[in-house]
Parts: C-alpha cells; sequence; structure tokens
C-alpha cells in the first residue's frame, strides 16, 4: 500500500485549479504531477508513478527525455504547429519515412496520412476502408 502525503504545496495547487478550471474531469485531489523519467512520474512530495494514461491516449513519449526535449526545443524555437493545409519539410519527412517502412514490410507504394485528432483518424479509417472494399 502506497501512502500519498498531501503538503500545503499540493493543497494550495489544487485549490487553486478548482478556483480555475471547469470541473470536467475526476482528478484525484491529492496528486500534483511535477516530474517524470520515461514511463515514472513524480508528484510534488516525491512520490512515483506509472504512467498508464499517456495524456489520455494523447502520446507515449514518455517523460524527461533529454534527446526528445531538445528536438523539440529546436523545432519549437523554428514552427511549433501549423495547419496541415501548408507544408512543412518535419512533416514530409515523417511520411518518407513511415512509407519507406510500410514499403520494405510489405513490398507495396504507400501514402501517410497524418492529422490532428483521434475522431479525424476514425474518420479517415472509415474512409480509406470504403475506398479500397469491392464495390465502394
Amino acid at each position: 500500500t502506497t501512502t500519498t502525503t498531501i503538503t500545503t504545496a499540493t493543497t494550495t495547487t489544487v485549490a487553486n485549479a478548482n478556483d480555475h478550471f471547469v470541473n470536467n474531469y475526476m482528478r484525484d485531489g491529492g496528486v500534483v504531477l511535477e516530474s517524470g523519467c520515461g514511463a515514472v512520474l513524480y508528484d510534488e512530495n516525491g512520490n512515483r508513478y506509472l504512467d498508464f494514461t499517456s495524456g489520455i491516449a494523447v502520446n507515449a513519449f514518455g517523460h524527461g527525455d533529454k534527446r526528445w526535449a531538445a528536438v523539440v526545443a529546436e523545432q519549437a524555437a523554428r514552427v511549433s504547429h501549423t495547419s496541415n493545409l501548408f507544408h512543412n519539410r518535419p512533416q514530409v519527412d515523417l511520411a518518407h519515412y513511415l512509407t519507406q517502412i510500410a514499403e520494405n514490410a510489405i513490398s507495396k507504394p504507400y501514402k501517410a496520412f497524418l492529422c490532428n485528432s483521434g475522431t479525424e483518424a476514425n474518420e479517415a479509417a472509415l474512409k480509406f476502408a470504403r475506398l479500397v472494399r469491392p464495390g465502394g
């Protein structure tokens, strides 16, 4: 059994959150995450947690990886995010990398589809399935 110590700093952070956020998530009132390394997170009291949520399925990059942080900082200093209506070299490079992996594994030409959300990905999956299904 793990005992979580709640400090004044945690209580203050949670009180501030309650004052400023709409209560649309059932947050754990005694946990204020502060840092991490890989799949392990630490709260501001030093308690350790294994991250099974990955930002609620947004990413699974882990935490505190210095190489990843350096690459993200380098890119963010140039362009952090643009609409998919415009080209940018990192997206094109990623698409090339992904299609090469697919083509090497299956020996068929592929194209990449990059999107901004799970909803967009699911919608595209349905459309692609209809596209390749016999009879449309």
